[in-house]
């Protein structure tokens, strides 16, 4: 309730501030998207297959959702943490994929001023509330392994859902920052962003002086968002992997590695897409090679990390087949 209320006032502050700092001239302009245009005569085909591939990430976070709603055997703070992020990930789809569907067959690809803003806002809130989320994962995983009799009395309820809080107050700050920095700004005549959606860096590359500005927001962001994280992660690993070489039987080993493989994998995907498109020096952020890698971190990633953690995890497959027998002996 109250991380409700914090996201409702923040998001009003941001946009009043937007709102009260342009002209009406300015709000009426609109931004367009230049992503894809190269591959006219494939929209279509790519419109389909985006689409597919939309349903299957909404399907398949859906599912551990429910799955882990309904099975008690998933009430714990690991499975609780995976939830969330199934959540994160259909949010963080949904900022993005339906208006990049729309465009992909439409013949002008525009966005309004406070529509781009708004997308820059939620995309940038979910990335980094993801970001910490994962962080907040690994902390579980190092308790759970290196503090394994503890780990009930750490990892509570309470300490579960003020931890989630704090990512998400993080995210909302960030992207308080950073929206009202850009949309700040004045902008050219001509707003065409070489993309398929309002990224921080193909928005700055439209707006006067944004050299050294686009250079230091958006390093600042991913230093902050992506390798503070990623350290905590490597730091919570790090002691994980002395704990587990000092288990005995290779059996004992192999059976807290497992427990840890799923989130390792999903770090290396989410990281690895992230670091890949914001931690470039001297990066050309609009170029078309930028509009691939983003495809790849923003329909791609979210599709493969519910694959992952469904089928790396016997916990998840188990409740998966009982859910799934559950629904067969009703239907009967």
């Amino acid at each position: 309730m109250e991380a409700s209320f914090l996201w409702s006032a923040s998001s009003c502050f941001t946009f009043f501030l937007l709102s009260s700092s342009v002209s009406y001239q300015t709000l009426a302009t609109d931004f367009i998207f230049l992503g894809f245009s190269n591959l006219a005569e494939l929209q279509k085909l790519l419109f389909v297959v985006f689409l597919l591939l939309y349903l299957v990430t909404l399907s398949t976070n859906a599912t551990i959702i429910t799955i882990i709603r309904l099975d008690p055997s998933l009430h714990t703070p690991m499975y609780f943490f995976l939830s969330i992020l199934s959540f994160l990930e259909t949010c963080y789809t949904f900022v993005i994929v339906p208006k990049m569907l729309v465009d992909l067959l439409a013949e002008r690809k525009a966005i309004s001023f406070l529509g781009c803003a708004v997308q820059m806002y939620f995309f940038l809130f979910l990335g980094c509330f993801h970001s910490f989320l994962l962080a907040t994962m690994g902390y579980d995983r190092f308790v759970a392994i290196c503090h394994p009799l503890h780990y009930n009395s750490i990892m509570t309820r309470r300490v579960c859902v003020q931890l989630v809080v704090a990512s998400a107050l993080i995210g909302l700050l960030v992207a308080q920052a950073d929206t009202t920095l850009v949309f700040c700004l004045p902008f050219q005549a001509s707003r065409k962003l070489n993309h398929f959606f309002c990224d921080i860096a193909p928005v700055l590359s439209v707006a006067f002086a944004h050299t050294n500005l686009s250079e230091a927001v958006v390093f600042t962001l991913a230093i902050f968002v992506l390798l503070i994280p990623l350290m905590l992660i490597l730091i919570s690993y790090l002691f994980i992997l002395f704990a587990i070489l000092k288990i005995p039987s290779a059996t004992g080993r192999r059976k807290a590695f497992s427990t840890c493989s799923a989130h390792l994998m999903v770090v290396v995907v989410h990281y690895g897409c992230a670091c890949s498109i914001y931690l470039r020096p001297n990066a050309s952020y609009s170029s078309d090679q930028d509009a691939v890698s983003s495809v790849a971190y923003t329909i791609l990633t979210p599709l493969l990390n519910p694959m992952i953690y469904s089928l790396r995890n016997k916990d998840v497959k188990t409740a998966l087949r009982k859910t799934a027998g559950k629904f067969r002996s009703t239907d009967r």
